[in-house]
């Protein structure tokens, strides 16, 4: 069994494997690229955001040619690694395009291997972005959501990315994530947007930005409308299969967070019809099913969305980027 799959990894083995990776990886670097500032998380169908690099110096590579990295399997998700700069002061960065799930069945381990191999490259920065359901009914479809807190309903259940014995050489046993979503990034967050805003540049004129509330779950179902009800009870703005567990291991690592939500859908908060609904009574078994899907997810759904909304989420990106000094 490989060592990332057994969830009793010992973290010296856990460690010594991210260490070899980014040996590995270097070799194949330009000086300039071996040790990025930033690293950005591209979620579904944001892919784009690996053309926020400049031309040249840049490097691509296959998560399956990366020793410790797991084959994407999910449309949208390219998997693969470029490292490259961005803005005036050829910041170097690496752009993780498409991540791995757990319900892909891998572990936690695995599903944080890549944060894990960041921290080591020197990686100061993450920007996790991701594909979301909307819960809070003032989100629109396309509107951006800076996160700022999560509720992990995995983790509830035991899922969590931390369980098991710690390493010190990444961080303490019990970390604090009450300051997970960095405070000095969201404020500079806003700024670019106010920036994007008033040179007209780069963002749609209806597209909000926001702040709120992740919720994850393991997936790969969507939410059924009596746990979209729970999830916005308990305070959630947002549903979504990824992102908490990378943050996690990167406040874990000391890595600054800023996680980026694009709504791509609005989950369906109403119950749904009862069978002696006197709406329905006159309706065929085609009507009924038109009637039952409205406002149903599906992925194709949430990769169209992303790509509609791809230029003004890789406009903000990069202009924070530009403003950064790192």
């Amino acid at each position: 069994m490989d060592p990332l799959q057994d969830p009793h990894t010992a973290p010296a083995t856990l460690f010594a494997r991210a260490t070899e990776t980014v040996q590995i990886v270097r070799k194949n670097l330009p000086p300039e690229l071996q040790n990025p500032k930033v690293a950005i998380v591209c979620g579904s169908g944001l892919g784009g955001l690996a053309d926020t690099t400049e031309a040249s110096p840049r490097v691509e590579m296959w998560y399956e040619d990366v020793a410790g990295f797991p084959r994407s399997t999910v449309a949208g998700h390219e998997g693969k690694l470029v490292f490259g700069v961005i803005g005036p002061s050829k910041t170097p960065v690496v752009l993780l395009v498409g991540r791995a799930h757990f319900y892909e069945g891998h572990t936690m381990e695995l599903v944080t291997y890549a944060t894990r191999v960041c921290k080591l490259l020197s990686v100061q920065i993450m920007i996790v972005t991701n594909a979301a359901g909307g819960l809070n009914p003032d989100y629109s479809v396309g509107d951006i959501v800076m996160l700022n807190d999560h509720i992990n309903i995995a983790g509830f259940a035991g899922f969590h990315p931390l369980r098991g014995p710690n390493d010190e050489s990444f961080g303490v046993r019990f970390p604090p994530l009450s300051d997970a979503y960095d405070l000095e990034l969201r404020r500079r967050g806003h700024a670019a947007w106010q920036k994007l805003r008033a040179a007209d540049v780069g963002t749609s004129s209806k597209r909000r930005l926001h702040e709120g509330i992740y919720s994850f779950v393991a997936g790969p179902s969507y939410e059924t409308r009596a746990e979209c009800r729970l999830l916005r009870l308990v305070g959630a703005d947002l549903v979504g299969m990824s992102t908490v567990p990378e943050i996690i291991v990167a406040r874990h690592s000391g890595i600054r967070v800023l996680a980026l939500s694009l709504v791509t859908n609005s989950a369906v908060l109403e119950a749904g019809p009862r069978g002696d609904d006197p709406a329905i009574a006159g309706m065929n078994v085609a009507e009924l099913e038109e009637y039952l899907s409205r406002g149903r997810a599906n992925h194709e759904e949430v990769l169209e969305a992303g790509r509609e909304a791809a230029k003004d989420m890789v406009g903000l990106v990069r202009q924070i980027l530009v403003d950064l000094d790192v």
